[in-house]
This record gives structure tokens, sequence and C-alpha cells, in this order.
């Protein structure tokens, strides 16, 4: 079977210009077809990377060849009777983990983005050849993929092989000057490349992320279900996110967040970048290997839709922070910390009230990935409820079970039932194994936690393990909960209701929460704050102006909605009792939070393991 070849080349750099040929051997004699995808799988929206297209052309043996446009993202060359390539210019300044970006600096690309698909072919292996930028500045690029290599040296520009189209968009590229530290975990070699400036401590993240990876693996039961992994950071100014691939995954992150040399402690911000690679690492089984069986195969061409985001986001979500206690790179009252404040998140959503799990992970297309200014109050995430309603499972089972089961056992059944079998998972497949791994009947509870808005039980779960949990009211419009009171004596924070950003001077309204003081008064996202009562307040300075009232009393803002100048007699209100605290047991009950968070990995494994 002859392989569908592609080659690629920063062409432009400074214009931010990729290359793309796609040549096939022997077309579809009718006029054979090529389509983008219209979205890349993890990342749940339609983004039309068409969109990005700037020219095509196709060719035959020398000659050109007509080719039309069918729909937004499909084209059709004419017939041929010999090999046809199709070449097209794509546009890539979308600096994020799921797009493609390109300067003079480096090179980063999503398969998806930029890979024509040939219709009727995307099962044959594809051959890709991966072309150095013309110039002396990029003579000391290399090149980072998980993409098996064909004739490619180590790091270096040539060819590369997929075993068919799913495979080849699912090797994110990076290539420039990066910084390089390598690692085995589990007998499989990893790679960190991090581009972008920096000044992390890569023998310490050699360290941490070998101690992570090790644990995640032993969690499924090994063996590691790649042969080769690549972490692709890009380190900026301020930024996070990450999108999941079967051997890699795409990281962006603040340059803040990565350790320095010296540090000792894990830092909060170095344990949001421990965070973020333990969930996209999980990833490698939950969600690609472990699938909906709505995305077996995956349709790119449009919305590919199921209702059990909340469990491969949400449970990926629980877990994410639940490995770094376990494999002890964190405490447990940091733990507790971090669950603290996605409670906290939780309950500051009134959205939880208006829309279930089930309707979120079905609506991701187009509530999640596509908020608004009124989105806090109809939606709920799928990651941050997803997460608890994991919590409550895990909770729930070890409570019934009296320790001998947990949510840990359901994910190993999906991983022998479904990961290594290719086997899509149907729409109540996650309950129905949950009950069949554990014995325990969850029906009743699925159907609250899943499908209705009710709250979840996390004080009572809680409670089965030890924990304590403590509702108290937000002492600042920083406090992000997870943290004790400072003072004991407060008489309760006095709060507008409303998420602002700074727009100069001024407090741009993103967001009016609902039920609050603002909404009340008649304040809208949009509106531009410009005084308080009477005094120009700026972001800061309405923060201050606004905690310096206490609940009940009145204050006049001055706004402009366009331009036109509103007044509003705003009654402040109390600030609910919303943030969360967790207390550590101590005692006898001690026991019980012990082997939550560390069941099967205790330090000593985790010590003999990354010596070396």
């Amino acid at each position: 079977m002859t392989p569908t070849r592609y080659t690629i080349i920063p062409a432009r750099p400074e214009a931010h210009l990729y290359r793309v040929t796609c040549t096939v051997a022997d077309p579809d004699p009718s006029g054979q077809r090529f389509a983008l995808p219209a979205w890349v799988p993890g990342s749940y929206m339609i983004r039309d990377f068409a969109r990005h297209v700037v020219s095509i052309r196709a060719a035959s043996r020398g000659q050109a060849v007509a080719i039309e446009k069918l729909d937004k993202h499909t084209w059709r060359a004419h017939p041929v009777a010999g090999p046809l390539a199709v070449s097209c210019e794509v546009y890539a300044w979308d600096l994020s983990a799921r797009g493609a970006h390109l300067d003079t600096r480096h090179a980063f690309f999503n398969g998806a983005c930029v890979f024509l698909r040939v219709l009727g072919k995307e099962n044959e292996p594809c051959e890709l050849e991966i072309l150095r930028p013309v110039g002396p500045r990029y003579r000391n690029w290399r090149v980072a993929t998980a993409m098996p290599r064909k004739g490619a040296k180590p790091y270096g520009f040539g060819a590369y092989v997929a075993s068919d189209y799913d495979e080849l968009i699912d090797h994110p590229v990076e290539m420039g000057e990066f910084t390089l530290a390598s690692f085995r975990a589990s007998g499989v070699p990893h790679d960190i490349v991090i581009t972008g400036r920096h000044a992390a401590d890569t023998r310490r993240l050699q360290r941490d992320l070998r101690r992570l990876c090790e644990y995640h693996v032993r969690f499924f039961g090994g063996p590691a279900p790649m042969k080769r992994y690549v972490f692709l950071v890009t380190a900026v100014g301020e930024g996070y996110g990450g999108l999941e691939h079967r051997a890699s995954t795409a990281l962006l992150c603040s340059r803040e967040d990565l350790p320095r040399e010296g540090e000792i402690e894990v830092s909060e911000r170095y344990r949001t970048f421990l965070g973020l690679v333990s969930h996209e690492y999980f990833h490698t089984w939950n969600v690609k290997r472990i699938k909906p069986a709505a995305f077996v195969p995956y349709d790119l061409d449009r919305e590919n839709y199921t209702t059990l985001l909340w469990a491969f986001e949400g449970i990926t979500s629980y877990y994410d922070d639940l490995a770094l206690v376990r494999c002890g790179l964190i405490e447990k009252k940091d733990y507790l910390e971090l669950l603290g404040r996605s409670i906290t998140t939780h309950l500051r959503t009134p959205g939880r009230a208006r829309q279930s799990l089930a309707e979120s992970s079905f609506d991701a297309w187009i509530k999640y990935y596509r908020q608004d200014e009124n989105s806090p109050n109809a939606a709920v995430s799928y990651y941050v409820k997803g997460s608890l309603a994991a919590l409550c499972v895990d909770l729930l089972v070890r409570d019934r079970s009296r320790g001998r089961k947990s949510l840990d056992d359901v994910m190993r059944a999906l991983w022998r039932r479904h990961g290594l079998t290719g086997t899509g998972v149907e729409e109540g497949g996650i309950e129905r194994l949950a009950e069949e791994a554990t014995g325990v009947k969850l029906a009743r509870y699925f159907d609250d936690w899943l499908r209705s808005t009710r709250e979840l039980p996390l004080k009572a779960l809680l409670a089965t393990q030890g924990v304590e949990m403590e509702l108290r009211p937000a002492e600042s419009g920083e406090d992000k909960g997870g943290r004790p009171a400072r003072s004991k004596k407060t008489a309760g924070l006095a709060l507008l209701g409303i998420r602002a950003r700074a727009q100069g001077n001024d407090a741009a309204v993103t967001h009016v929460l609902e039920g609050g003081a603002a909404q009340e008064a008649g304040i809208s996202a949009g509106d531009v704050i410009v005084a308080v009562d009477g005094l120009r307040a700026g972001q800061a300075g309405l923060d201050q102006a606004i905690a310096k009232r206490r609940p009940g009393e009145s204050v006049t803002i001055h706004a402009f909605r366009r331009d036109e100048m509103m007044t509003f007699e705003v009654r402040l209100k109390r600030a609910d009792a919303d943030t969360c605290v967790l207390a550590e047991p101590a005692g006898a009950r001690a026991r019980l939070l012990e082997r939550w968070l560390t069941p099967d990995s205790p330090r000593t494994w985790s010590r003999r393991k990354i010596r070396g």
C-alpha cells in the first residue's frame, strides 16, 4: 500500500506561513476530495481550521490541475490519471496548545491545523517530510515530536511516519532552539522540550516528572501504552493550557510556573504546572485510549456529541492533583487546599443550579468553549463539577465497601475493557462498569450527580474519610478558598456581585452574577465603572472601595454603557458562605485519610524509583 506523502516547511516564518503539500499516488478517478478538520480532538469546539488556508493549488506530473471548493473545508481536484499533489499555504499565528504558530523564533503545529485529509484514504499509512526553513538564522533549529522517525535523525529534520491520518494529526511538532531534558519512566524514554525564555531547573523537572509519570503508569497496571513520550512546553509571560495526545502533550504555561534552581519547596505556581502535567499525562489513558463510543472513530467534520465529558475531563481533573499527593510531590495539606479551592470555585458558580453535568458535557461545543458574559449564571464546568462528582463516587465506594474498593478499581476496569481493546465506552457504560467493578449500587447517585442540579453531598462524604469541611464567607476579592480565615472576628465581606477587568483607569464589568447586588441595581456586563460615591476607583480602587463598606450599605456607582453615563444606587450584599476549607483529621481518623491519599504509593517506593 503506497502511503500518502506530506511535506511541511516553515516557508515564510516572518509572515507566519507554512507551505504544506499532500501527494496521493492513486487519487480517486472521479476526482479526489480533500478536507481539513473542523476541530482538534481534545478541544471540543468547531474551529474551522480551513479559514487559515491562504492559497491552495493542485498539480500532476508538473501540470496544474483544477481544484474546486465544495464547502467550508472540503476541496475536489479534477480527475487525473497519475499522482496528484495538493499544496497550500497555511497562516499560523495561534499561540495555544490546540493551534499552529510560526515566527522567526520557533514553529509549532497540531496536524489538524495543517494536514489535508485524503477522503477515502484516512486509514492508509502516511509519511511526513519536515523541512528546515531557509536561511542562516534557522541553522540551529531542531525538531521535537513523538511521531516515529523514518530516516530523520533524533530531533532532526527529515522523514517521519504514521500508521494512518488519525496518528498523523495526533503528534504535534515543535521546531526551534529549545531546551531539551530527558528521563526514563517505567522503562519509557520521556523528553521535556521547553520553548521560550525561561530559567527552569531542568534537573528538578526530570526528577519530579519521572516520579509523577511512574505513578500514573503504575496506577493503570503497566506497561506504559506508548514507546516514547514528549512534553512540549511553551513558556510565556502569562498563559495556561494543555492538549493531550497519544504519546505527547502540548503545554502552555507562565515561565514563572517553572521551578528555579535553588528552590526547595513546591511553590503554588509550580504546583499549578505539576497539576497541568499530571492532567494531560493521565489523558494518555483516559480519553486517548479509553474513549467515548462517540469518538470511535472521530468525525472531524462536525461536532461529536457525548454526555461523558464529565468522566473524561472531570475524572482526569480529580486524579491530576490526587496523583501529586499520592506520589509524594505535595503534602496532604496541600492537596486539601487544592480540593478546597475546587469546591469554592464550584460553589461560586450560580450556573450549577441551571445545568447538569450531563448537559454540560453534551453542550461543550456551544457553551463551555464559547463562554460569554452570562456563562457563570447559566452553565457548570464539567471539569470542576466533574472532578467533584468523581470525588463523591470514590468516597462513597470507599465507605460502602469499607475501604476494599474505590474509583481506582473502576478506572483499571475501564482500561482493561476499553483502553486495551479500543472499544468505545457507550453513554451508560461507565455507570454500569462502576457498579460491576465495586459491587456498590450507584444508579441513584449517578442520577442525582450527573443528571440533576442537586448539590453534591461533599461535606458528608468527606467526613467518611475524616475530613471536616467548613464553609465561610470570602475575606477579600482575592480569597480563592482552601485556607482558614485570617481572622475569626469578621462582619462578612460586602460584595457587589460582579467580575471585572481593568480598562485603563476604570473597571470594565465582564460578568454580573445571578442574584447579586449589581444585578438588582441594573448594572450589566460591558458597563465601565468610573466612580464609586463620586470618586474615581479603577480596578484596584473598586475592590478597595467596596471592601471598606459593610453589607447592607448603599453606594452610588457611575458607569458608562456604550457612550451614555449611567448612575446606579447599589445596596451591597453580604458574601455567602461559599469559601471552602478542609481540615486534616488527627488521631485514629487520620488513617482514613491516609488510605485515601496514599493507598498504594508508599514514599519508600517513590524514593527508590527515582534514584540515579
